[in-house]
C-alpha cells in the first residue's frame, strides 16, 4: 500500500483566505509524521530524482528540511537550506518568495557557481517558492540538475516558467473539502 497516498486521502482541510490546504506531516510537520512514511519518500525521489554526480540538494526551510535530510543521509550529498534569516555571509543571495498563503524574503548561502544542485521541496501549489529558488540559483550560476516536489497540488501552478520542470512523486486536488489523488506517479 502507497503510505504517502493514504496519508494524503485521511489529510484534514483547512481554508485560509478562500485557499484550501490540506494539513499533511510533509507540508506541515502535523499530524506526526512516521518514518517508514519518510523513508518511502526518499525512496520515490531517489529512483525518480537525477542525483549522479550532484555536489548538494539545495530546499527551501522549513518543510524540505525533513525530506531533503532523510534524502541527504540515504545518498551522501550534501544539504543546503534556504533559510528566511539573512546571515550577511559573502556571496549570501536574496531572494523574494510568493505563495498563495503568504510572502517573504529568503537567503542562499554555501551554493556556488558551477555547482550541481537538486531542489527538493514539499508541496508544489502556486509555484511561487520554487520559481524564486530556481531564479536564485540561476543567478548564482548554479547547475540544476533536476527539481523534486513531494505533492502537487494541480491547478495552483502559475509562478513556474515553462524551462522549469518539476517532477512530482504525487499529484492530488482538493474536492469537497477531500484530497482527491489526481495523479498516483506524479508529474502529470
Amino acid at each position: 500500500m502507497d503510505r504517502l497516498q493514504a496519508s494524503l486521502r485521511d489529510a484534514p482541510i483547512v481554508e485560509k483566505d478562500g485557499y484550501h490546504y490540506f494539513v499533511h506531516p510533509v507540508s506541515d510537520g502535523v499530524p506526526t509524521l512516521d518514518p517508514a512514511l519518510l523513508r518511502e519518500i526518499t525512496v520515490k525521489i531517489v529512483r525518480k530524482a537525477e542525483l549522479a554526480d550532484v555536489d548538494k540538494i539545495v530546499t527551501p526551510a522549513a518543510m524540505g528540511i525533513h525530506i531533503s535530510t532523510a534524502l541527504s543521509l540515504a545518498t551522501d550529498v550534501p544539504l543546503v537550506v534556504i533559510r528566511k534569516r539573512e546571515y550577511g555571509l559573502e556571496g549570501e543571495t536574496p531572494l523574494h518568495q510568493e505563495t498563495g498563503y503568504g510572502e517573504s524574503q529568503m537567503f542562499v548561502n554555501d551554493v556556488h557557481a558551477d555547482e550541481r544542485v537538486v531542489v527538493i521541496d514539499d508541496v508544489l501549489s502556486t509555484g511561487g517558492t520554487l520559481s524564486a529558488v530556481l531564479g536564485a540559483l540561476e543567478e548564482i550560476g548554479a547547475e540544476v540538475v533536476d527539481t523534486v516536489a513531494v505533492i502537487k497540488k494541480v491547478g495552483g501552478v502559475t509562478e513556474l516558467d515553462d524551462d522549469q520542470d518539476v517532477k512530482t512523486l504525487v499529484n492530488v486536488d482538493v474536492v469537497d473539502g477531500e484530497v482527491v489523488i489526481v495523479d498516483e506517479n506524479g508529474d502529470g
